[in-house]
């Protein structure tokens, strides 16, 4: 089943579905005109997400957070229940001083991050969905912010539960986390048009060599890496879901010169460019597509 919440007046949207059997990202470059941000609960056995054409387990009583422009489809979305808002209804960033999580639960390093709950953990969880079906068909003027409200806290509940299971988080202080949450989040919102760390820094007010030493502590991979990664990864959706040129996919991620974007895609992919695209055509979207019991 599935709920929604729109308003007429800000276009924020807000559904919660369980068990429904429709529940997959089409991604940005899939020319979806619904821009969701996406928290999914398994509540069944193991199963496998297919995220940007990449299989990953999706283990059995745990949280997968997922963002607008990821193409994703389940295995067996029955057992599933989840959580979308666009920005409108709800903009993680403008809020993140609330629930503190870009950068991290969204926009973070680990990517995909799935999040296993304890079974009391799982019973907080269910209360937050219950109430949100609930106030569902509550019609009044605070309908929306109740909503937001129920939202806000499962987002919060979800990254506590995260940051206690990740590797070094508690080593240092929030402050240092924060750095590197930030600067996630500068590279999602600046990785076309902005490819050095300098920049970053600067946003930052950090020496490049702050920030790196910042990330090296906690052993996560160095700036200039990250932003590289990212604009891989972007550059792959392109090549998976749309037809553009290599010329039209360097001019979208802000590379003047085709022979640079090239060597780049060939450094950080492994692979040349033409190569890769001829892989993909090798691969049919009957291929792609997960069967309904494994």
């Amino acid at each position: 089943m599935k709920w929604q919440f729109e308003d007429r007046m800000t276009y924020g949207q807000f559904k919660v579905s369980v068990g429904e059997g429709s529940l997959k990202g089409d991604g940005l470059l899939n020319g979806s005109k619904e821009v969701l941000s996406t928290i999914v609960l398994n509540t069944g056995s193991d199963q496998q997400v297919v995220i940007d054409k990449i299989t990953h387990t999706f283990p059995s009583g745990s949280i997968l957070p997922l963002v607008s422009n990821q193409h994703f489809l389940f295995n067996n979305p029955q057992p599933l229940i989840a959580w979308q808002f666009n920005r409108s209804f709800y903009c993680i960033a403008d809020h993140d001083a609330e629930v503190g999580c870009v950068g991290f639960l969204f926009y973070g390093i680990q990517n995909p991050l799935f999040i296993a709950l304890s079974e009391q953990e799982m019973k907080g969880i269910s209360i937050i969905q219950t109430m949100c079906v609930e106030d569902m068909s509550v019609k009044d003027k605070m309908q929306g912010e109740m909503l937001r409200t129920l939202l806000k806290r499962l987002i919060i509940k979800v990254t506590r539960i995260a940051k206690r299971q990740t590797e070094n988080y508690d080593c240092f202080t929030e402050e240092k986390m924060d750095v590197i949450r930030m600067f996630n989040l500068l590279v999602e919102a600046n990785y076309r048009s902005q490819h050095e760390v300098q920049f970053y820094a600067q946003a930052m007010n950090k020496s490049p060599k702050t920030l790196t030493n910042i990330f090296g502590l906690c052993n996560y991979p160095s700036p200039s890496k990250l932003i590289q990664r990212r604009i891989i990864s972007e550059a792959k959706r392109y090549l998976y879901f749309t037809n553009k040129s290599a010329k039209e996919i360097a001019c979208e991620l802000g590379f003047t010169s085709m022979a640079h974007f090239s060597r780049f895609f060939k450094l950080n992919a492994g692979i040349n460019f033409s190569e890769f695209r001829g892989q993909q055509l090798l691969t049919t979207e009957s291929q792609f597509k997960l069967p309904k019991h494994l």
